[in-house]
């Protein structure tokens, strides 16, 4: 486990942001940095990307610190979030935004690749939830956002595994929220449409633009999009809002 720019920092508003070190996550990262939280940025394999954003963000006084960790490994998990506490304080914001993608036709799908879409996309979210969860119980608050994708409300053709991950953490999303309502922490969910990330650089030319013009606003999301909703349900202004899935998607599944 890799920690960039760590000092003690005594802060109430600490943001735990799985998968930050690029994509949407980096976007949700600085959001919320800019925000007043100190996050922390983790990654599995980009230390370069995590660094950078750390420096980025130094660079404009804002607190930010990088944490490898697999978040598919719950020793792994819980060995970050007890270094989160120990050094900064507990989480008061956990953004789970890990996740894998890919295409494949629902025969060629492996015992290893269902696995593995399950461990990096359900998985996480249940040992980082479970990891942050007592602090948060203790003290009556926290607030917990999924990220899923609006194929876990529809699904998609050749997109089975990755449509059921999404749709179980929906499902976990409004389930849990209930069950967390008399305690005060909230659980929502945003479920991204087309996001104009690397995710998308494996499509095929000409796919892009296609899936633009299918969108009713006629263009991809950006990652600042998803950012930006990540920061209202993590506001005050949504104090009454929990188990909800906030669709961001350019009115694609309308």
């Amino acid at each position: 486990m890799i920690f960039t720019n760590c000092h003690n920092y005594n802060m109430k508003k600490i943001a735990l942001v799985t998968g930050s070190s690029r994509g949407i996550g980096r976007a949700i990262a600085k959001r919320l940095a800019h925000e007043g939280y100190a996050v922390c940025v983790n990654y599995i394999e980009r230390k370069d990307c995590a660094d950078s954003l750390v420096e980025e963000l130094a660079s404009e006084g804002l607190q930010a610190f990088a944490f490898q960790a697999d978040v598919s490994d719950r020793t792994q998990v819980n060995a970050m979030v007890k270094k989160v506490e120990e050094t900064f304080g507990p989480v008061s914001l956990l953004v789970n935004n890990a996740g894998v993608a890919g295409q494949m036709q629902f025969q060629d799908v492996t015992d290893e690749a269902w696995r593995h879409y399950f461990g990096v996309n359900v998985d996480a979210s249940f040992y980082t939830i479970q990891a942050v969860l007592p602090h948060m119980l203790h003290e009556h608050e926290g607030c917990i956002i999924n990220i899923s994708s609006m194929w876990g409300l529809r699904g998609a053709s050749c997109e089975v595994t990755y449509s059921a991950t999404k749709a179980a953490l929906i499902a976990l999303t409004r389930s849990l929220a209930a069950e967390l309502a008399p305690t005060h922490i909230r659980v929502n969910c945003v479920a991204p449409g087309v996001i104009n990330t690397d995710m998308l650089s494996a499509l095929p030319e000409g796919v892009l633009p296609m899936l633009a013009e299918e969108t009713p606003l006629r263009r991809l999301g950006v990652p600042e999009d998803i950012a930006a909703a990540v920061s209202y349900l993590a506001s005050e202004g949504a104090s009454f809002v929990t188990g909800q899935v906030l669709t961001v998607d350019g009115g694609f599944i309308v």
